[in-house]
């Protein structure tokens, strides 16, 4: 029994990393570009995300609502994309109130569908800071807590972080944080930044993924429900793979507005 658990778990570790080894590159070519790359990126996730919640939900049309919200994203290449987005998602939800489903369920989708790639989007464009290092490291400290978790709770277990989540550990949520606060640190040398605000910083990110990431999981238990879809070997759905990140850009975006000095101590500042 032990060699068969251990033959599952190395062939999870394969397909993860097997889809990680396409979704990493395709995820940073385009965001470095940023641009019409990262507009079409956007909107292509958005939709996909959007079939993963009707999927989860049972609801038919709603991916109207979440691919038109994506595909609104390209406006905001040269104007504000706020009106677009409003008649497209409006039209698409009462398409599906007009077909008997909820409304409330459906907008809600909308949003969480679409609005996790539109964060990411806005921080990598939308304000004034260095939007391309932003997102570049940000996604990679994301990257970094997901992978301490994943193992630091498969090697060391203990009790479970949530009843919603029974995998996710604290062994793995404080590997989750540790690494993502040596993240921070090696962020802090490559922009020449303050040390212990970027630790700090790292820890916060780490705090904000992991709490997307246990929202998702409340919403799939509501749908009962083990993952958004079967779209990414090893992992899941798309969704699955981005509730943590859209969180800490959604966050971060905040934190940057509302504390602008916040930028220059992490060195964002813009050129």
């Amino acid at each position: 029994m032990a060699d068969l658990a251990g033959g599952r778990t190395r062939s999870e570790l394969a397909l993860r990393v097997a889809s990680a080894l396409v979704l990493i590159p395709f995820a940073l070519f385009v965001v470095h570009q940023g641009g019409a790359w990262l507009a079409c990126g956007a909107a292509v996730f958005a939709a996909v995300m959007g079939y993963e919640w009707c999927r989860m939900s049972g609801q038919g049309p709603v991916w109207l609502a979440a691919g038109a919200l994506g595909l609104s994203n390209l406006a905001f290449l040269a104007v504000s994309a706020g009106w677009v987005s409003a008649v497209l998602g409006a039209s698409a939800l009462a398409f599906g109130a007009l077909h008997g489903r909820g409304f409330a369920l459906g907008a809600f989708g909308m949003l969480y569908a679409g609005g996790l790639p539109f964060a990411l989007q806005v921080l990598r464009e939308g304000g004034p800071w260095d939007g391309q290092a932003a997102a570049l490291i940000l996604m990679a400290i994301v990257w970094a807590s997901d992978s301490g978790a994943y193992f630091a709770g498969r090697g060391f277990g203990g009790p479970a972080l949530s009843t919603d989540s029974p995998n996710k550990t604290w062994s793995g949520a404080l590997g989750a944080v540790i690494c993502s606060v040596l993240s921070g640190a090696i962020a802090a040398g490559i922009l020449e930044a303050d040390l212990t605000a970027w630790m700090l910083f790292g820890a916060a990110i780490s705090v904000a993924a992991q709490l997307g990431d246990l929202f998702e999981s409340q919403i799939k238990r509501q749908f009962d429900v083990k993952d958004a879809s079967g779209l990414v070997p090893g992992h899941g759905g798309i969704m699955d793979r981005v509730d943590g990140l859209g969180a800490v850009c959604f966050l971060a975006v905040a934190a940057f507005l509302a504390m602008p000095g916040l930028v220059g101590i992490l060195g964002f500042q813009g050129s």
